[in-house]
């Protein structure tokens, strides 16, 4: 029997829809974010799994957001790109769907997506993944499935600290995000653009641009930022030991200038005799990680939870 899942990739700019048939992501749609309320959003997902679905019956529906998210409910605890802060979504949208719905953070489907191939199969059942643009997201996927930790909110890995004095005080989340320490406020595409501008480039893109065109400066100001990263990968492996660690986002083009200085200085600092069969790479999922992930998130707790459902078309529930 075939299984039909469809994906939602919720992101501050776009929302991108796509149907999983049997392991295979058809084409997405994209469109931009409706950024003028809850409600105003929770429509646009609406029409955009209607619209996906056609009138084929469909199994699940996942949805990836930017927030810390309370598994047990689907609701954002924590919300800032997008307008859903205590809204409880995944109730929401399971009632105006009529179907059974998942919801999750948007760089923990990412990571589900870079354990599994392109037909679905998975591939890597231990990983973490950081995603280096603006700021460090990440997500981890142990023996096949994302961790969430007891309330969901786990792999926030942007807010590890790498570098802090710890009688600095009590750190202000009101006053300071990120935190200045952490992985996020050293490591990110934004932290580049200061190396950059420091070093006379006009931002971190144009860095990039200048080191794979071999100008030394440039290269040290990716480098910097690679040993940074290294830091944070270190950390991962000294507390998971994964198979891979895979490092997405914009900055991720970088490739080797980043990840070279991110390896060698990991290896310095991961403890001796971990780690020995992890491989560092830039992540392979690609650019539509997030609307694959939160489809693959739909069929895999569909059938963890054993729910009693039958495909339906959406206008079946409406």
């Amino acid at each position: 029997m075939t299984e039909r899942l469809i994906g939602v990739d919720v992101g501050g700019t776009k929302v991108s829809t796509a149907v999983l048939t049997d392991g295979v992501l058809g084409e997405p749609r994209d469109v931009p974010t409706e950024q003028r309320s809850a409600e105003a959003l929770i429509e646009q997902l609406v029409e955009g799994v209607a619209i996906a679905a056609g009138d084929a019956p469909v199994d699940a529906v996942g949805v990836g957001i930017p927030s810390v998210i309370d598994w047990a409910t689907g609701t954002a605890r924590s919300s800032v790109n997008v307008p859903l802060q205590d809204v409880p979504l995944r109730a929401v949208l399971r009632e105006r769907l009529g179907l059974p719905v998942f919801v999750d953070n948007d760089a923990s489907l990412a990571a589900l997506a870079e354990a599994h191939g392109e037909d679905g199969v998975l591939l890597t059942r231990d990983l973490v993944v950081f995603t280096i643009g603006t700021g460090v997201g990440g997500g981890i996927v142990i023996d096949g499935h994302v961790y969430r930790g007891v309330t969901g909110a786990a792999a926030e890995l942007g807010h590890m600290i790498i570098g802090a004095d710890a009688h600095d005080g009590r750190p202000d989340w009101t006053e300071h995000h990120p935190q200045p320490g952490s992985l996020e406020a050293l490591a990110s595409g934004r932290a580049l653009d200061q190396l950059a501008r420091e070093r006379g480039h006009a931002d971190g893109r144009e860095a990039v641009r200048a080191a794979q065109g071999g100008d030394a400066h440039a290269i040290e100001t990716v480098a910097i930022l690679g040993r940074r990263l290294g830091l944070g990968i270190a950390n991962a492996i000294n507390l998971f030991d994964p198979e891979v660690v895979a490092i997405g986002g914009g900055v991720s083009v970088a490739g080797e200038l980043l990840l070279g200085p991110a390896r060698e200085t990991a290896a310095r600092f991961v403890l001796p005799g971990a780690g020995t069969r992890t491989e560092v790479r830039v992540a392979r999922a690609g650019p539509r990680a997030g609307v694959r992930g939160a489809a693959l998130l739909a069929g895999q707790e569909l059938r963890l939870g054993g729910e009693e459902h039958t495909p339906r078309t959406i206008g079946e529930t409406r």
